[in-house]
């Protein structure tokens, strides 16, 4: 089953890669492009309503959003690129967020909060400090790859920009990835470099797991 479902992950995320760069590049039908562009809204959305606890101001709520897109959708058919472009951005700005407020104030830092998760006890002065220098990297990664989006958007052709932000952006992340393994291996003792399986179950849980008294000093 597990198998089965990451087979079917893959094969959506591959198909919203070639929705996008397509819709992007303004190829295919606009109306699919336009419904694809606004999904991840749609889902911020959802969890913004999700709080609201009484059904006849849910109801009220999304109808308004359905009346809003519907009045929009002309518009949204002639800026689908632009539609694309703030999905990428969004996205970018809000992990850049993710990670850099866990590095201000008493709290601790989101990678850090995910090593003591997985270390299941205190953490090394060297683990905390690079933990942190990890979450930073992050941090900046996102920045600077929305600030590189930001700029093929505006100098570059739409070929070029989709190119780098809907098809180049997975792979890029995923250097990143294999580069703080390589770096975790150089700078961490065996015992405190957890197995990949480990790291993607910890991802999995953060979003479940609060610690009850967040430490920021090792």
């Amino acid at each position: 089953m597990s198998s089965l479902r990451a087979a079917a992950s893959a094969l959506l995320l591959l198909g919203w890669i070639a929705a996008s760069h397509l819709g992007s590049t303004g190829r295919g039908p606009v109306d699919l492009h336009v419904a694809v562009a606004v999904a991840p809204f749609l889902a911020a959305v959802a969890i913004l309503f999700a709080r609201v606890a009484r059904p006849p101001v849910k109801l009220l709520a999304w109808l308004s959003v359905a009346v809003l897109l519907w009045s929009l959708w002309a518009l949204l058919r002639t800026h689908v690129a632009l539609l694309y472009y703030l999905q990428h951005l969004g996205i970018h700005l809000a992990l850049a967020a993710l990670f850099g407020a866990s590095l201000i104030g008493s709290g601790e830092a989101l990678v850090t909060r995910m090593a003591r998760l997985l270390s299941e006890g205190d953490l090394s002065p060297r683990h905390w400090r690079y933990t942190r220098q990890v979450t930073a990297v992050w941090a900046a990664f996102f920045v600077l790859n929305a600030l590189v989006s930001t700029a093929l958007f505006l100098f570059a052709s739409r070929e070029v920009w989709s190119l780098h932000a809907n098809v180049l952006t997975g792979p890029l992340v995923g250097l990143v990835f294999m580069v703080e393994v390589l770096c975790r291996r150089a700078v961490l003792p065996p015992h405190e470099r957890p197995s990949l399986s480990a790291v993607v179950h910890a991802w999995r849980t953060m979003g479940r797991h609060r610690p009850t008294d967040p430490r920021s000093q090792p």
